[in-house]
């Protein structure tokens, strides 16, 4: 066994898994806070790369302010289709909000499409990542590229900074008081409708975020989110709907998983992580770091 190799898989799981905990970690708090399962999270991930490509050839804006703007345009989208259609079903069954979340996925998918070809001829399109983050860095143990330790890097940070918004601040009690007893906080003079509309906000810009950061590895195209979205789901389950640090924390152990699965036998790496979510939810059916309906 080619030790160097294993490393090599290893951070390369590191790097699947820094995306799937930032977009578990957007629907965990769009779920735990306001209990939608946003089927178009692939969708909006998908948009942050196309948007960061947009605003390169439009306005010639590299990747730096591309990494700020866009997650601000995408959240700023998923506000606007929170108040605009998202809000008109609240206290209806989940599965309007579900098909209503996978309509604007088709929708926004097809867009894109047509856009892509009719403006850029292109079905499909790279992203170059800024010259300071070319190349390679020898950590000693293995030679990696200098770009995808940076996407490590910067998704640990924004997740560990939401944890601590949400779960140790002021603004984060607001928030989860808005959601569990909007009544009573209404009572306080809080407008409550603003903060689920910033929370919405919040988890659909952390979708952005890991689409202009997938970019320069995938490439941008309309359908890039399509898949990833199907996984970034069994890691939430497997963490526990709702569960900010169980989203972290299974999304990076999942990307570790499948690559190391995918080293020693290839053909199990797509499937790994659905039999893991199978065999959690027989023993733990609110996820391994979730609470039971009736505690939350």
């Amino acid at each position: 066994m080619n030790t160097q190799l294993l490393l090599i898989q290893v951070f390369n799981g590191l790097v699947s898994g820094a995306f799937y905990a930032l977009l578990s970690l957007g629907l965990a708090v769009i779920f735990g806070m306001l209990r939608i399962v946003n089927f178009m999270h692939g969708a909006l991930y998908m948009l942050g790369a196309f948007t960061a490509f947009a605003l390169g050839q439009a306005f010639g804006l590299g990747f730096w302010p591309s990494l700020l703007l866009a997650p601000l345009i995408v959240a700023g989208i998923g506000m606007v289709l929170e108040r605009g259609l998202l809000s008109r079903l609240y206290g209806l069954e989940p599965s309007y909000n579900l098909l209503l979340t996978f309509g604007l996925t088709l929708l926004t998918q097809d867009l894109v499409k047509q856009v892509m070809l009719s403006q850029y001829a292109v079905s499909s399109a790279p992203y170059t990542p800024p010259a300071v983050l070319s190349g390679v860095v020898n950590l000693g143990f293995v030679v990696f590229p200098k770009y995808r330790l940076f996407v490590i890097g910067l998704s640990l940070l924004i997740c560990l900074i939401t944890w601590f918004v949400i779960e140790k601040t002021r603004v984060g009690a607001i928030i989860r008081a808005s959601t569990e007893n909007p009544g009573v906080t209404r009572a306080f003079g809080i407008d409550v409708g603003k903060w689920v509309t910033g929370v919405f906000g919040v988890g659909v810009g952390l979708a952005g975020l890991a689409g202009v950061l997938a970019a320069p590895i995938y490439s941008v195209e309309p359908y890039m989110g399509a898949e990833l979205i199907i996984t970034t789901f069994a890691v939430v389950v497997i963490g526990g709907m709702g569960s900010i640090l169980g989203s972290v924390i299974t999304g990076f152990a999942v990307g570790v998983l499948a690559a190391i699965g995918a080293f020693f036998y290839p053909p199990i790496a797509n499937t790994l992580v659905f039999i893991l979510m199978a065999l959690v939810l027989l023993v733990r059916p609110s996820g391994l770091f979730g609470l039971p309906e009736g505690a939350r």
